[in-house]
């Protein structure tokens, strides 16, 4: 059995760590890899670059996912960047996979909003609880 944690005596409360995928080429060359690598894209705070295997290519944010039983009854949902109507693109017609060189939210964790908070308040500046704005 795992000690309890009580947020109350922790300066610091433990949070999810998102991995580095900046850049990430993840290979598809299996089922499973590519139902991984769509999982990660759709954790991802970024945008990715879907590349179908008719060579047409989609840049977007991977907002939802469907997993069916196999790779062309699962799907993704994406709101392209160039602001085009949402997309849905089966697993099974994606040829390549790449995450966008930038997480617009790296950096922007509970842990860096509550260390700048309080180094704000040390040196006397206005430290307001309102988050800042993403981009």
């Amino acid at each position: 059995m795992s000690p309890q944690l009580n947020p109350n005596e922790l300066e610091i409360v433990p949070g999810f760590q998102h991995q580095q995928l900046q850049g990430w080429v993840p290979s598809l060359e299996s089922e499973e890899m590519i139902r991984e690598a769509l999982e990660k894209a759709f954790d991802y705070r970024g945008d990715i670059r879907i590349t179908r295997k008719d060579g047409s290519v989609v840049d977007g944010y991977l907002y939802d996912r469907r997993n069916g039983k196999t790779l062309a009854d699962s799907l993704v949902r994406l709101l392209p960047a160039d602001g085009s109507p949402r997309v849905n693109i089966p697993y099974s017609d994606v040829a390549a996979l790449k995450f966008s060189d930038r997480d617009p939210a790296a950096g922007k964790s509970w842990e860096a909003w509550v260390r700048k908070y309080w180094e704000k308040k040390a040196v006397g500046e206005r430290a307001a609880i309102e988050s800042e704005p993403l981009e």
